[in-house]
């Protein structure tokens, strides 16, 4: 989903952390941090492209592996990433077991269960439509958080933003038409896998926040677990492949090496240096480039409603994330009483005209 160990933030200043990453990060820059070389903005492209045509390659990737394959070998490369950023970073894996636990569920909910679902999904839906139904993920999260956190509290805002998302949703999924030519199964999967995300985050932002680990020990741990678990479950689904075409494995290798590894780095950086809502920005460009790709190297179908749909969903994923202005908080002027009794007016006579 860096520079020197930060601490995760508190529970009620977490900011929304795109599905790669979903623990928590610095919430303002660090301005020990060096800057690095590389130009926020170039890092900033770079991340978007990376996250928006993750799901072309697991459409590829689908092309010759079993979906719980792609996400093992996606997690297995991430994975092997971070090992390696937290090996130079000379970073040390959490002591406490209940830590483990946590990162455990955190696992399953951000990336044994959503990486599997858009696996299986992108076997009967487009590209594009996977893309699209990752965006819903803020939806799910504001509507969720309002059970879930004491601290987000709704506002008229952000329900019209839940509203008009899911407005967004219905006109993806042509409701008016009946969902006719959809297939539902797989789009359900697609957005259950979103979902998931919701509920991983504020399962992270309730039991790991301030732990004492950083956000690359966390993440790095919690990547390490998700292989461990599909490790477990691929051998009693699938068999081991007979042959490893080049193109499907280049896809898993660069899914989880760039997508699942590098783009977190590239996440982590960018909300130390330039802060949260910046950052969180990148997730408002991935449907987009996901639809681009899906289109123009894929060859996929795209009817009107699917890119309109893609936007009021956007529309909607951002009103649910804003907050209020802080200058609408600022005090204004301190109100300052008439003095009744002035240095000059001390004299009975005008003490009787006040």
């Amino acid at each position: 989903m860096s520079a020197p160990c930060q601490q995760p933030t508190t529970p009620a200043a977490a900011p929304f952390v795109p599905p790669a990453t979903a623990v928590p990060l610095p919430a303002t820059p660090t301005a020990t941090v060096p800057r690095p070389a590389v130009d926020w903005r170039i890092r900033f492209a770079a991340l978007s492209l990376i996250w928006g045509f993750s799901f072309l390659l697991i459409k590829v990737g689908t092309q010759g592996f079993a979906p719980f394959q792609v996400t093992l070998g996606r997690l297995l490369a991430g994975t092997a990433v971070l090992a390696v950023a937290m090996a130079m970073r000379r970073e040390r894996l959490p002591r406490s077991p209940r830590t483990w636990g946590h990162i455990t569920v955190a696992a399953f909910f951000l990336n044994a269960l959503p990486f599997s679902l858009f696996s299986y999904a992108e076997l009967t839906i487009p590209s594009t439509l996977a893309g699209i139904c990752n965006a819903t993920s803020p939806l799910w999260g504001m509507a969720l958080s309002v059970v879930a956190l004491s601290e987000d509290r709704p506002t008229r805002r952000r329900v019209a933003g839940l509203g008009v998302g899911f407005l967004g949703v219905l006109t993806v999924l042509g409701a008016w038409q009946g969902f006719s030519g959809l297939d539902l199964p797989g789009t359900g999967m697609a957005l259950l896998a979103s979902f998931s995300y919701a509920v991983g985050r504020i399962y992270v932002r309730r039991t790991l926040a301030g732990t004492g680990s950083s956000t690359l020990t966390l993440t790095g741990s919690q990547l390490f677990v998700g292989t461990l678990q599909l490790a477990v479950v691929t051998p009693v689904f699938t068999s081991a492949p007979d042959t490893f075409p080049v193109l499907p494995t280049l896809s898993v290798l660069a899914l989880g090496a760039l997508g699942t590894g590098l783009a977190v780095l590239l996440q982590y950086g960018l909300v130390q240096e330039v802060g949260p809502t910046t950052g969180q920005m990148v997730t408002y460009f991935i449907p987009v480039i996901a639809t681009a790709a899906g289109v123009a190297l894929l060859g996929e179908q795209l009817t009107w409603n699917t890119p309109v749909g893609a936007v009021i969903v956007l529309a909607g994923a951002a009103l649910t994330q804003s907050r209020p202005s802080t200058t609408a908080n600022r005090p204004g002027p301190r109100f300052r009483p008439r003095t009744r009794f002035r240095a000059a007016d001390t004299r009975p006579e005008r003490l009787s005209r006040t």
